[in-house]
C-alpha cells in the first residue's frame, strides 16, 4: 500500500478520475447518437454505414481493452492513460474536419482504441493509491459518465441550433480540446503509486496474466460485469422508444432520462461508499437487486408511474452496480495486478455491450416485442444475482498475490 503522507490530494485524484470518464465514456462513446442524426444528414451516410461507425467504436474498445491493461502493468497506469487521451483527442480533432467515409470509420475506430487504454488503468490508480476507500473514489470516477451525460444532452443541441448543419463537427473539436486539456492535467496531477518492495516485482506483473484470467473468483466478477454491460446497453438504447411506443410523448421520455442521469451523478459515490463500510458483496447484492426490480416494472404494466419509477430506480442503482463490480474486482488480486484484473472483466463487459443489443433488437421485432427483450434483461440479472451470492462468499484475501 502507499505511504499515507506521500499520497495525492483525494480531491484532484478524483477530478482527473471524472474528467478522463468524461472523455472517453461520455464524448468518445455515448455522445454518438446524439450527433448521428446530424452527421448522417451532413455526410449523406446510410443507416447501415452509420451504425458500422458505432460498432466500429466498440470493436476498437473490445480488441485493445486486455493490451492497455498489459501497458500499464508494464509502462505504468499514468503514462498509458496520457497515450489513451493522446489517441482520443487526435480522434475527435479528426472527425471535426473529416468527410471521407472510410477516414471517418479509422478515426471511429481510434476512439475505441484511445478508450481501450485510459479506463482501466484510470480505475487501477485509484483502487492502489486509495486501497481503504477505492469504492468511494471509483464511485466519484462513475459520476463522471453521469454528469457528463447530462451535459452532452444540452450541449449537443445547443451548438447545433448555434452553428447549423457544422454543429455536429463544432462538437467534436470542442471534444478534442477537452480531451487534450484532461491530458495536461493528468500529466502535471497524476503519478504512478511507488512499486511494492515485493521480491516478486523483479518479474513483470504481465508475465503472470494467465494465472488472472484463469481464476474462478475473477471469472465470476468478469460474467457480472458482462451481465450489467449487457443490461445497461440494451436500456439506454430501447427504454425510450418503450416509453413512446407505450403512448408517451418523446419528451417526456427525454425527462426520465434526464432524471436517470442526474440521480447516477450521485448514486456512484453512495454506493461505493457504502460498499467500503458494508462490504462489497453485500452492497453489491442490494444494488443488483434494485436494478432487477426496476427492469421489471414495465413488464407488470406499461403505465407512466411505473415508467417513472423505473428510470427513478436505474438512476438510484445502475451507476452504483458498476461501481461495485469496477472496485471488487481491484479487491481480488495484488495491487501489482490491478490493471490486468480489470481489462479483463472489462472485455466481459464490452462483449456484453456488443450482444445486448443484437439480441434485444432481434426480440423486439418478434411478437413478443418490446416485453420479451426487456424479459430476457430480467433473466440474466437473476443470473447476475445468484452470482452475486458467490460473490459474498470470497474470502478477504486476494485470489493472485
Amino acid at each position: 500500500m502507499p505511504r499515507t503522507d506521500n499520497r495525492p490530494n483525494p480531491f484532484v485524484m478524483a477530478v482527473s478520475a471524472m474528467l478522463v470518464a468524461l472523455v472517453v465514456i461520455v464524448f468518445a462513446r455515448l455522445a454518438y447518437g446524439l450527433l448521428l442524426p446530424a452527421m448522417r444528414a451532413d455526410l449523406g451516410l446510410s443507416y447501415r454505414q452509420a451504425g458500422a461507425l458505432g460498432t466500429v467504436t466498440a470493436l476498437g474498445y473490445l480488441l485493445f481493452v486486455l493490451l492497455g491493461g498489459l501497458a500499464a502493468s508494464r509502462w505504468g497506469a499514468r503514462n498509458t492513460v496520457i497515450f489513451g487521451l493522446a489517441a482520443v483527442t487526435v480522434g475527435f480533432a479528426g472527425l471535426a474536419a473529416a468527410s471521407d467515409y472510410i477516414l471517418i470509420v479509422v478515426l471511429m475506430a481510434l476512439l475505441g482504441f484511445g478508450t481501450a487504454f485510459c479506463f482501466a488503468p484510470t480505475v487501477s490508480l485509484l483502487a492502489t493509491w486509495y486501497p481503504e476507500r477505492r469504492g468511494m473514489m471509483i464511485g466519484c470516477m462513475t459520476a463522471g459518465v453521469g454528469a457528463g451525460i447530462f451535459f452532452i444532452g444540452l450541449l449537443v443541441p445547443w451548438l447545433s441550433d448555434l452553428f447549423g448543419a457544422n454543429g455536429w463537427r463544432v462538437t467534436w473539436g470542442i471534444f478534442a480540446a477537452v480531451a487534450g486539456a484532461v491530458g495536461l492535467l493528468v500529466l502535471m496531477a497524476v503519478r504512478d503509486p511507488p512499486a511494492s518492495d515485493d521480491a516478486n516485482t523483479a518479474r513483470p506483473p504481465s508475465a503472470d496474466k494467465w494465472l488472472i484470467y484463469r481464476n474462478p473468483r475473477v471469472i465470476i466478477m468478469a460474467l457480472v460485469y458482462g451481465i450489467i454491460g449487457m443490461v445497461y446497453i440494451t436500456q439506454a438504447l430501447f427504454m425510450v422508444s418503450y416509453v413512446v411506443e407505450s403512448g408517451f410523448d418523446e419528451t417526456i421520455a427525454g425527462w426520465l432520462m434526464a432524471m436517470m442521469g442526474l440521480l447516477s451523478v450521485l448514486s456512484g459515490p453512495l454506493w461505493g461508499s457504502l460498499s467500503d463500510r458494508w462490504g462489497r458483496g453485500n452492497t453489491l447484492s442490494l444494488a443488483m437487486s434494485v436494478v432487477t426490480v426496476a427492469m421489471a416494472l414495465p413488464l407488470v404494466d406499461q403505465s407512466l408511474p411505473l415508467f417513472i419509477a423505473h428510470f427513478f430506480f436505474m438512476g438510484c442503482a445502475v451507476n452504483g452496480v458498476f461501481t461495485l463490480i469496477q472496485a471488487a474486482s481491484t479487491d481480488q488480486v495484488a495491487p501489482r495486478y490491478i490493471p490486468i484484473a480489470f481489462s479483463y472483466v472489462t472485455l466481459f463487459f464490452a462483449g456484453g455491450q456488443l450482444i445486448g443489443p443484437a439480441v434485444a433488437g432481434w426480440l423486439i421485432e418478434t411478437p413478443g416485442g418490446f416485453p420479451l427483450a426487456i424479459g430476457f434483461t430480467c433473466f440474466w440479472l437473476i443470473v447476475g444475482l445468484f452470482l452475486t451470492q458467490r460473490i459474498r462468499r470470497f474470502p478477504a484475501d486476494v485470489a493472485v498475490s
